[in-house]
């Protein structure tokens, strides 16, 4: 079967940034089953979660066998692959690169060797810590790390393997009871030895894990779409700080840490699938009250409501319910425009999004149009969407956005920009409007964002929005998608952490704290990527006053 390389669109295209999508986990301990395909079709419903690299490991009770490759899941696998992945765990996951590069040393599911077997882990989320980590690998293994990291692994993923070795006289379970807590950023980790599947959840809960029910075993996966293709009931969310272990006794759970809930508010706008239930509130639910709430907030005179397909579209269904502007579809979206390995012409290259996207001319001539889109950037995406709605014909385009201006980066998990690249820092609401050349423009507000999810304030993390990190942050040079490249470049142990206050903002921070700019990298889905790699040179260069902003457009 022919394998894809791997290559994101960006790798085809130098200098520009294609899909990055959030990492996605699924385990499942079913004896009788083949679990293998149970895992294959779990990763396939997860697979807006990582579209870099999907690895299978399984364990009939004595051995555990993994396959990994690059690319997206249904290239990775076939029949006899999964056919050959025998047993009754499984362990799968699929991946957007957090720390270390997107190449095949840092596929997931890792694995390492514990005081009484294997272990094969896979891992949803991003570690700040990671320098700490890497000192204690050097140090526990005498400076010379062995396993997965001597193999070229340069992930945080491959730093928590090795340290899941332990004590000779402890147990895996035992050991990662232990190694939990020392660990600090957002993770959701599946893992597996020969016997027993396991499963954790940092003790803020930033990224959503869930556990569900077979009628002869249990399934944990990212969302509840990983559970329904599999035909698992959904039982719970894993609570954070909570470790839950299953084998032929059942499901037994474990506390690691006190609960600090601290859930990414960008899964309830953007990250998680619509039919996601995040903390008993679904996404598709929470994307449209956001569009009331926008509408609410931003009235505007207009025929029609059309949404940026796909993340876009709730909300839109939102707006035109409480506006009473109707609701169309504006655009086309080609339905097979996963990720191609096929480099486009330079003449191709020139159609720039029209590769994914078409615009309806017979719906939008003539019309003032609302546009609902979950964000903004660069703001270079719904530049050209704007022109694309110029071009058959809109009477006037009013930009409605379903979060608040990104001015942040995120350090758990989120691939965003720079903060000298996003857009809301440096300009404001006016000149955003010029630059997209819109007629208008409007944010909804934090409060009503916030208020849609109907979560507590203080249960969600909101810091790209705001720059007010649950998480307490380590020093500028212990970050960076690069860092363990770095390092073991050195071949020594990285630089400690420094200890922020509790509750951290940037501004808060001296200088040497942090260096947002030079942090890269995340495993979540930076907005706008969708359509990010085929935005053309035109789209990428502000609009300079052809179309002056209107006085009142909203923030």
């Amino acid at each position: 079967m022919a394998r894809g390389d791997g290559l994101l669109s960006h790798d085809l295209l130098p200098g520009e940034k294609g899909p990055q999508d959030e990492c996605g986990v699924f385990g499942v301990w079913a004896p009788g089953e083949e679990v293998s395909k149970l895992a294959y079709y779990g990763l396939y419903a997860l697979q807006h979660r990582g579209q870099e690299s999907a690895g299978i490991a399984t364990s009939d009770g004595q051995r555990i066998n993994v396959y990994k490759d690059m690319g997206l899941v249904s290239q990775v696998f076939d029949e006899n692959t999964l056919n050959a992945l025998t047993g009754h765990i499984a362990v799968g996951h699929c991946r957007y690169s957090t720390t270390g590069a997107s190449h095949w040393a840092n596929a997931q599911p890792t694995l390492g060797a514990t005081a009484d077997g294997t272990v094969a882990l896979a891992h949803n989320g991003n570690l700040i810590n990671s320098a700490e980590l890497m000192d204690m690998v050097f140090s526990e293994q005498g400076g010379s790390p062995r396993g997965e990291i001597a193999q070229g692994n340069t992930t945080d993923t491959a730093l928590v393997t090795t340290l899941l070795k332990g004590d000779p006289s402890k147990s895996l379970e035992e050991t990662a009871i232990e190694l939990l807590p020392k660990l600090r950023g957002a993770f959701c980790f599946v893992f597996m030895n020969e016997t027993t599947l396991y499963a954790a959840r940092d003790t803020y809960g930033v990224r959503p894990l869930v556990l569900g029910r077979l009628d002869n075993g249990w399934v944990v996966a990212s969302e509840q779409a990983g559970l329904a293709t599999v035909g698992a009931s959904f039982i719970r969310e894993i609570e954070p700080g909570e470790m839950i272990a299953i084998d032929e006794n059942g499901v037994r759970s474990t506390r690691f840490g006190e609960a600090t809930p601290a859930g990414c508010v960008f899964e309830y706008v953007y990250l998680a699938r619509p039919d996601a239930v995040i903390n008993a509130r679904s996404v598709y639910e929470s994307r449209v009250e956001m569009g009331r709430q926008l509408a609410r907030e931003s009235e505007v005179s207009a025929d029609i409501v059309i949404p940026v397909p796909e993340s876009g579209t709730p909300a839109a269904i939102g707006y035109a319910e409480e506006s009473g502007i109707p609701f169309a579809h504006g655009f086309v979206k080609n339905a097979y425009v996963g990720r191609t390995f096929i480099q486009p012409s330079q003449t191709l290259r020139q159609l720039g999004i029209r590769l994914k996207l078409n615009a309806l001319e017979p719906v939008i001539k003539g019309k003032r149009v609302v546009v609902v889109d979950d964000s903004i950037v660069r703001g270079n995406t719904q530049r050209a969407i704007v022109r694309m709605l110029r071009e058959v014909g809109a009477a006037e385009v009013h930009v409605k956005i379903s979060s608040p201006p990104v001015k942040w980066p995120c350090f758990y998990g989120i691939d965003f920009a720079s903060r000298a690249e996003l857009i809301a820092n440096g300009a404001t609401i006016a000149e955003i409007t010029t630059s997209i050349g819109a007629d208008s423009l409007a944010y909804i507000s934090e409060d009503g964002m916030i208020d849609a999810t109907q979560q507590p304030r203080e249960r969600l993390c909101t810091a790209c929005f705001t720059g007010n990190y649950p998480i307490n942050l380590p020093n500028k040079d212990s970050l960076g998608k690069d860092l363990l490249e770095r390092s073991v470049a050195k071949s020594a142990p990285a630089a400690p952490a420094t200890q922020a206050a509790p509750t951290a903002t940037l501004e808060d921070m001296p200088a040497s704290a942090v260096d947002v700019d030079a942090y890269e990298g995340g495993c979540d889905p930076g907005p706008d990527a969708e359509f990010e790699a085929d935005l053309t040179p035109q789209d990428r260069e502000p609009i300079k006053a052809t179309i002056p902003a209107p006085e009142g457009s909203q923030a």
